[in-house]
């Protein structure tokens, strides 16, 4: 009875398998997807997954798939591998799918990893992350994409973190992406386990956990079996009533009962006995070939089994005619698979030491002269003890993954050769490094990996055995750079003062500057005339001896004091420096390119701003560093500038990448700015998006996080203002102000919307002492740093405190027109939104005092402003002024805006107008997007598109616009 390599019905799993057919039908819609599915070993995942697989490639899906393997921790990225092998097998009308993607072609067998100019470590891996995250969105825009990386027990770090970045990312991408692992083999500490309850937060993630299959599925799953088999026995009841009491619901397990009751008449007493029992019934020649294929692993190519077994051809072929047969491994393209997993654990556990040490030691030579994976060698010499081999082939497996992107893995086989270094006679000859290079080298890979406390940890090890100064100093630096880049910060001054004392001072040499720019980082805390002396002290060596790295970081460190004590003109000038210097470092570059962008920005000089950071997101994404740290932030600083340029349809192109449905602190915080434009025109979407990121906002909820809450409280709290709910704009804003330093300048506009929520409401008794006490903090942040009075506060800045102070004589009743003439012509360096909303209360203000043409001028503009913008809220308001002071619309005579309205109407695209005849009806967009499939932000789009084309204010006049027009075509 051979069921093996046949694929029976699927039995039993019809939700199973509608819950993920529910994650294809999601990405095809552009919803990305992830789903895990959990269970113990043989229980059905493979078989349930496949069956998806197969559904989904008629569905014109393309099928990404890949496998762990039990040496998994030691090859980085193998399901990747496996997943990019299959893709680029591919014959693909575009050509290589991988052209466009070196960090991912790197990664094939058989491609170069010490490409030029290639990144290592943490840089390496962002380029990864990036391109996969590149190459799913590029594929998907031609037809959705299913990813299914099988036996995540058994993956990686550098696949684990993959994971959780992927399924952090993904969010309006036609992907789907599904993932197994075995449950029975999780224990307490398993590696996998806080990963899959970080997943389970996510909001893209759900969770399936296969349970045992009940009696009557598992009865008819063994009668398809056996009617599949090409020599059916014909199942008797009484077979299936002892394999069913036997199985517990688990359809490996009651296939190879099924299998021992009809070949041998009984059923052995566990699961291992009954495994080994098939293998005992194969040939001595048929078993040794099977041995072998196990100290392989889960798959083995035919050539190199091969030479492993030492049988000749007809010996050989027909030893696994009959082990293919009894279907106990498949065959494949290039080689061997086992039926199962628990198949090849079963026979390998059952190898005598003596066995299993000779047959990895016959592996490691064979795969040595084939020129397999250094990993891969490591994992034989290891288990055949060959501890030289393993020495050398664990060297060079650190250093190749630490190329790939796969710092995680660098630092775990570097750890293993400091292990075993003490045992290998001549080892620095052998490796070609000495074990200080080499614990230097796994710190590093630690840091890159995220891990700071082993980093940490191993140069704390490794310091008192140095006696060599410049070891001395470099071990210190690290330590101190570890410290700093972590929470671990306590000991970072006294270790960055020991790698410079160890120095001489007056002889300039790479490392002297590095480490006094790693000494300046450390001391932002302390003192800034120290980082003032110690970053020029270091921008002196690094000039000297051309170390361009440690020279953009000591312009970077000035420049960050300057901004808190100086003039922005010489933060300017230092920032321009380092952007300019050339550092090979492309995450120093970024960053230097990423401040220099923001400080133009917050300078007022919007257009520089937009090209260093459009030139800074270019080179992100040339060099794959799009989901880097830097690459991030020049993201959302692009879209900060458009939105205050008055580019709001840029802005919200941009923003339509930061996901709403956010479950980690990176995502919320880039979604959070997403919020400008959405409570700016008024849209609903903007009530889904806060609600996702309420767990990262509210201080007394777990996880909340201080920018999250200065963006979402604040923005909250202008959306209940043009709500009309000034009590919940006050109690959002007091938690946001509660949270902030004294001297952080993001406090005065914080404060100038508390004022205009303390102006708008009931005026309680204690308004105006309240109001006294915010503006008198907005005052205090906009006049002291960090390091106390500031020489210069940037104009936005200025504007904001402008704002604040006409807030609040509102609060007091003596807001003159001259109060907001002033904010209005501080935002007037570009901060085209901000300035309508004062221009409006101008306007309100000038009315007041019976200026009525000076009022209307100034109400003209905002109104524009608001029509361009599509800032729906604002206009409401404008038109609430307008129809008060009987303003018509803006400064144009009734004649022309008609002409101008009707011209519009040709200049609407097809949708434009379907829209335009559901708002003439009187729909909502609500409505709207109900009946022509659309969003009801995409509908609000539209209508803001509509009225700016007509050239009209309000929903109304483009209703009468377009009966107008049918009235038109009636005569």
């Amino acid at each position: 009875m051979t069921p093996k390599n046949v694929q029976t019905a699927l039995m039993g799993r019809s939700g199973e398998l509608g819950r993920l057919l529910g994650v294809l039908d999601a990405a095809e819609g552009g919803l990305a997807g992830v789903a895990l599915v959990g269970g113990d070993a043989g229980i059905g995942k493979t078989r349930l997954v496949s069956e998806v697989r197969d559904l989904a490639e008629e569905r014109g899906f393309t099928v990404l798939a890949g496998q762990c393997a039990e040496l998994g921790d030691a090859l980085p990225y193998l399901p990747l591998v496996d997943a990019l092998r299959g893709l680029a097998e591919l014959d693909a009308p575009g050509g290589d799918p991988l052209a466009a993607w070196p960090a991912l072609r790197r990664l094939l067998p058989g491609a170069d990893p010490d490409l030029a100019g290639a990144s290592t470590g943490a840089l390496a891996q962002q380029q990864l992350f990036g391109s996969v995250l590149g190459l799913l969105a590029c594929l998907a825009e031609d037809r959705p994409v299913l990813v299914v990386f099988e036996d995540l027990h058994w993956a990686d770090r550098s696949t684990r973190d993959l994971l959780v970045f992927l399924t952090r990312m993904l969010q309006r991408e036609r992907v789907a992406l599904i993932g197994t692992y075995r449950t029975d083999d999780l224990h307490r500490r398993h590696p996998l386990r806080p990963v899959l309850a970080e997943l389970q937060r996510l909001p893209l993630v759900g969770t399936i956990e296969l349970p045992p299959l009940g009696d009557d599925d598992l009865a008819r799953h063994l009668a398809d079996v056996d009617g599949a088999s090409r020599q059916p026995v014909g199942v008797t009841d009484d077979v299936i009533g002892q394999v069913l009491e036997r199985a517990g619901g688990n359809p490996f397990f009651a296939e190879e009962l099924l299998t021992a009751a009809a070949t041998r008449g009984g059923v052995p007493g566990s699961l291992s006995d009954l495994l080994l029992s098939r293998v005992e019934a194969l040939s001595d020649q048929a078993r040794h070939v099977l041995r072998v294929a196990a100290v392989a692993g889960h798959s083995v190519d035919h050539d190199t089994l091969a030479d492993a077994a030492g049988l000749g051809e007809i010996a050989l072929d027909d030893a696994l005619r009959e082990i293919v047969s009894r279907g106990l491994l498949t065959a494949g393209r290039h080689g061997y698979t086992f039926r199962h997993a628990l198949l090849q654990e079963t026979v390998y556990d059952d190898l005598l030491p003596g066995e299993r040490t000779r047959l990895h030691g016959a592996f490691a030579r064979l795969l040595a002269a084939r020129g397999a994976p250094a990993a891969e060698l490591a994992h034989h010499y290891q288990a055949g003890h060959d501890l030289p081999g393993a020495l050398r082939a664990s060297v060079e497996a650190g250093r190749i993954a630490a190329g790939l992107g796969a710092p995680a893995e660098a630092h775990q086989h570097l750890d293993r050769a400091l292990e075993i270094w003490e045992h290998v006679p001549d080892a620095e000859r052998l490796t070609g490094a000495s074990a200080v290079r080499i614990a230097l080298s796994s710190a590093a890979a630690a840091a890159d990996a995220g891990e700071y406390r082993r980093a940490v940890a191993q140069i704390r090890r490794l310091l008192p055995t140095l006696g060599d100064p410049l070891l001395i100093s470099e071990a210190n630096e690290r330590l101190a750079y570890y410290l700093s880049d972590s929470d671990l910060g306590s000991g970072m001054v006294e270790a960055a003062h020991a790698a410079v004392d160890a120095l001489p001072s007056d002889e300039p040499t790479p490392l002297l500057a590095r480490a006094l720019a790693t000494y300046a980082r450390t001391m932002f805390a302390t003192s800034a005339d120290a980082v003032r002396d110690l970053a020029a002290r270091a921008l002196d060596a690094a000039r000297a001896v051309g170390a361009r790295d440690a020279e953009a970081s000591a312009l970077i460190s000035l420049a960050i004091v300057e901004e808190a004590t100086g003039t922005m003109e010489r933060v300017v000038e230092l920032l321009d420096l380092a952007a300019t210097t050339g550092s090979d470092d492309l995450s120093v570059h970024l960053r230097a390119t990423f401040h220099t962008a923001r400080v133009r920005y917050e300078h007022g000089r919007l257009e520089a701003a937009a090209r260093l950071a459009g030139a800074g997101i270019e080179l992100a994404a040339r060099s794959g560093l799009t989901w880097s740290l830097y690459g991030t932030d020049l993201r959302f600083l692009s879209f900060l500038i458009q939105y205050a340029a008055g580019d709001w349809d840029e802005a919200e192109r941009i923003a339509a990448g930061f996901g709403v449905r956010v479950g980690t602190l990176a995502a919320a915080r880039l979604s959070s700015f997403a919020l400008f434009i959405e409570v700016g025109r008024g849209s609903d979407a903007a009530d889904e998006r806060m609600s996702w990121l309420r767990p990262f906002w509210r201080p007394e909820e777990h996880g909340g996080d201080g920018l999250v809450t200065y963006m979402a409280g604040g923005l909250a709290a202008e959306q209940a203002l043009w709500r009309g709910d000034p009590e919940t704009a006050l109690r959002h804003v007091t938690a946001v102000t509660d949270t902030l330093d004294p001297f952080d300048p993001g406090l005065i506009r914080i404060c100038a919307t508390a004022l205009w929520a303390l102006a708008e409401g009931t005026a309680p008794d204690d308004a105006r002492e309240r109001a006294d006490d915010l503006i008198e903090r907005a005052r205090w942040a906009a006049a002291n740093g960090p390091y106390g009075p500031r020489e210069e506060l940037g104009p936005e800045g200025v504007a904001w405190l402008r704002r604040a102070e006409a807030e609040w004589h509102r609060v007091h009743g003596t807001a003159e027109p001259r109060v907001w003439r002033e904010a209005a012509d501080a935002f007037g360096f570009g901060f085209v939104y901000e300035e309508a909303r004062c221009r409006w209360r101008l306007a309100e203000s000038l009315l007041d005092a019976g200026e009525r043409e000076a009022a209307r001028a100034e109400w003209s503009h905002a109104a524009r402003t608001a029509e361009r913008l599509g800032a729906a809220p604002l206009r409401a308001a404008l038109e609430t002024l307008g129809r008060r002071a009987g303003f018509t619309e803006p400064s144009r005579p009734a004649s022309d805006a008609a002409a101008d309205a009707e011209g519009g109407l040709e200049a609407l695209t097809v949708r434009e107008r379907e829209v335009l005849e559901h708002v003439a009806a009187g729909l909502s967009n609500r409505e709207i997007g109900n009946l022509l499939y659309i969003s009801q932000k995409t509908v609000s789009v539209h209508v803001s598109n509509i009225l700016a084309k007509l050239g009209v204010a309000s929903r109304t006049q483009a209703a009468a616009v377009a009966h107008g027009r049918r009235a038109a075509a009636g005569k």
